[in-house]
Formats: C-alpha cells, sequence, structure tokens
C-alpha cells in the first residue's frame, strides 16, 4: 500500500499511478452473497452444477460484483493521510472484459486521470484496472469519480 500525506499533493499525480492491491481470490460463497444482496440468482453464477456444463466451465462472479470491489481494491492499494471522507460521485465508463470464474484472482491497479479541487477536498477521476490473473484481459475496467474531503 502507498501512503499519501496529503490530498492536495495528488494533484501533481495526474496521468500516473496511485497504487496495486494485493490479489483477493473470488469464492462461491462470495458470488452466492451477491446475489441474495441484489437478487441476480443466474445460474451462471449460483448454479455450479449446471455451470459446469455452460460456456464458462465453472460458475463466474456478476460483472457488478466484480465492480463492486473496486472500493476494497482502493483501500488496500493506497491511502490518503489527511483525507477524513469520501464520498462516490459516480462512473463516466466501466467495461467487463473477462469473465471472473470462481476461484479466480483479482487485484486492482489505480490511475489517477484527474484532480479537481473543490472547497474542502477534491473531486477526483481514477482509472480502476481490475487484473484477472491468467489472462491478458482486464476483469474491468472503471473510471470512478470520487469526491475526498480533508
Amino acid at each position: 500500500m502507498i501512503h499519501y500525506k496529503t490530498l492536495a499533493e495528488l494533484q501533481g499525480l495526474v496521468g500516473q499511478a496511485l497504487g496495486s492491491s494485493d490479489w483477493l481470490t473470488i469464492e462461491q460463497d462470495r458470488i452466492d452473497g451477491f446475489a441474495q444482496a441484489t437478487g441476480d440468482h443466474q445460474w451462471i453464477h449460483t448454479d455450479p452444477a449446471r455451470a459446469a456444463t455452460g460456456p464458462f466451465g465453472t460458475t463466474v462472479a456478476h460483472g457488478f460484483l466484480t465492480l463492486s470491489l473496486v472500493p476494497v481494491l482502493s483501500e488496500a492499494a493506497f491511502a490518503i493521510d489527511d483525507v477524513r471522507m469520501g464520498v462516490n460521485y459516480g462512473l463516466n465508463r466501466v467495461r467487463f472484459a473477462a469473465p471472473v470464474r470462481v476461484g479466480s484472482r483479482l487485484r486492482g491497479h489505480f490511475k489517477l486521470l484527474s484532480y479537481e479541487p473543490l472547497e474542502g477536498g477534491a473531486q477526483m477521476t481514477v482509472q480502476a484496472s481490475i487484473e484477472l490473473e491468467g489472462s491478458a484481459k482486464p476483469a474491468c475496467v472503471a473510471e470512478t469519480v470520487s469526491r475526498r474531503y480533508t
């Protein structure tokens, strides 16, 4: 994990990597929990027997489950010491480039795309690239927009 002392120092890092997380293994329990929370019980996610004969040979994580891991992967990749609060402001773009099979490992790579000062903080656009171990394509690439306050 990379620690930045102040939010203001990130202004000079636009276009640069902010950090990368450790690997996170995607287990069936996490997929099932996401299905329960969202009501998306499609068999490719929740029925291992049926999914074994499906297009991926096993169950796969929901794309939105992969996207929902961006905050936890980001938190493991970098921290800004003087930020007291952050809020999700939205997304500019999201793509799911590769299926995440159960048992796969993911890690996040984060690059600062823009920094706009705000009263008491800043709005940041960060590219989150979710690497899928062993895949030439990332599982997900998203431009996240957040507001961080000091």
